[in-house]
């Protein structure tokens, strides 16, 4: 299995101090996301500062930028990295795409899929000479001249990996992706139920088998050295659930709980920006039937018996997190401080989780 940890999210200038730790601290990958930072800039300076790690995004959102752009962006990291890239695709939602970003909205899967294949299809013509020749319903690629064909590189294609909360993304990942992140906002019944034989579907569909896929471990992590750390950790959990849990396409993680109506109130509140009463509507026991929760010392048997589908888990290694509120709104003072795990319990970890 292999262990990531998350580094960006932040300004810039705090970006190579902490791919630097993540490197020395020996672990294999590190991801950022795309929430209040560009993850492409990220990843740019976290090439330039590490020499091993997989560079990776979770998650970059794609329909804002052509396919082109993004297949020229991760070519230029690939080459620059020495072969390190995972670009880590999201679609965001229709109110995002259309009002946040000023783009346009259509079926998000097969759009997905049709990105995927073309910036692929880029891929061949700048390796292998192939003529641009990919249509699909959502892009056409025909037109690649000398003057904006910047070659080939040494190295494999960038990997791409996708997010996905719904079951129809995830049958696009196991179509034609190279990983499949299952979103935060996910339990473990309803990644079993829904996504898991969604993305079997997809490699059905592509002929391949879904071992062909890295798949992330999803859901929301509580993970402590005693109960009273992992409560905590599950206690801050409820303000990312209730951020999440009002987005109407995700309900239907609610659902396979029987929680829908809690996600139609995060809704209604979400309209008002009231988010501190989305945070006193999601409760202790809901984060906690959502969460993924043991202390460090169980992790290793309780990966074992409820990460069997997946070979890449990620947690936070230094310092304490407190920023709940910073990131989604609301009253910081209701924030709960979780502390992370200490350079030996990382090292320990490492040691116990990469054989799975």
């Amino acid at each position: 299995m292999k262990i990531e940890t998350g580094y960006g999210e932040t300004w810039l200038g705090s970006v190579a101090d902490r791919v630097r730790a993540a490197e020395e601290a020996g672990f294999d990958a590190i991801t950022t996301g795309e929430l209040k930072h560009n993850s492409i800039l990220a990843l740019t300076l976290a090439a330039e500062h590490s020499e091993k790690l997989e560079l990776c995004t979770g998650v970059t959102i794609a329909f804002p930028r052509t396919p082109m752009i993004m297949a020229q962006t991760a070519w230029d990291l690939q080459e620059f990295s020495k072969g390190r890239i995972n670009i880590g695709l999201g679609s965001q939602v229709k109110g995002h795409n259309v009002r946040r970003f000023g783009g346009t909205w259509s079926g998000p899967a097969q759009r997905m899929e049709d990105y995927i294949g073309f910036m692929r299809a880029v891929w061949r013509s700048w390796q292998d000479g192939e003529k641009p020749n990919y249509a699909s319903k959502n892009y056409s690629y025909s037109l690649m001249t000398p003057a904006f064909n910047p070659g080939s590189i040494d190295y494999p294609f960038p990997k791409i990996s996708l997010a996905s909360v719904g079951p129809r993304m995830a049958e696009a990942a196991g179509f034609c992706a190279d990983g499949l992140r299952p979103h935060g906002f996910m339990t473990e019944k309803y990644l079993r139920e829904t996504l898991l034989p969604a993305v079997k579907k997809g490699t059905d569909r592509a002929g391949r088998s879904v071992d062909d896929l890295e798949i992330s471990v999803g859901g929301f992590n509580a993970f402590g050295e005693n109960d009273s750390e992992v409560e905590q950790a599950i206690d801050a959990l409820r303000r990312p659930i209730s951020f999440y849990g009002s987005t109407r396409s995700y309900h239907g993680v609610f659902r396979a709980h029987g929680m829908e109506s809690l996600g139609m109130q995060l809704y209604e509140l979400s309209t008002k920006g009231q988010w501190d009463k989305m945070l006193d509507a999601v409760n202790f026991e809901t984060a906690l039937e959502m969460a993924n929760a043991c202390k460090y010392d169980d992790l290793p048997a309780f990966a074992r018996e409820h990460f069997d589908y997946a070979n890449r888990i990620s947690f936070d290694f230094t310092g304490r997190r407190n920023n709940s509120a910073a990131m989604y709104g609301g009253d910081a003072s209701k924030d709960v401080s979780v502390p992370t795990p200490s350079e030996e319990r990382v090292k320990w970890l490492m040691k116990e989780l990469k054989d799975l």
